[in-house]
């Protein structure tokens, strides 16, 4: 089982939502967000390369912990955004590989 590190949160523009709307938002979503990075809840974010939205990767432990910081977001309160979230942790194949390897001296 994979041991959870972060979540990655991809977040893309709801299809009939305007670049208006978004914008309209924007300050308040801005000033939310740097908030959270500041505080080390947001580690990472990105543009999407569509333009469509963002990714950020959140300090948390479960899809419900990401949720929780998500819905209180501008954006997420204004449901103009759709989340998709996707749990991270340390590439497990790579146990494999050094499973029954001996200790180097």
């Amino acid at each position: 089982m994979m041991k959870t590190t972060e979540v990655m949160v991809i977040l893309t523009v709801k299809p009939g939502v305007t670049r208006e709307e978004v914008m309209s938002v924007m300050p308040a979503e801005i000033r939310a967000t740097v908030e959270l990075y500041l505080s080390g809840t947001i580690r990472q974010w990105y543009s999407r390369g569509d333009g469509r939205g963002v990714v950020l990767f959140l300090d948390v432990k479960t899809v419900d912990e990401a949720h929780a910081v998500m819905d209180v977001l501008p954006l997420s309160k204004e449901n103009l955004m759709d989340h998709e979230y996707i749990p991270v942790g340390p590439l497990v194949p790579l146990a494999g590989l050094i499973a029954g390897e001996s200790p180097r001296k």
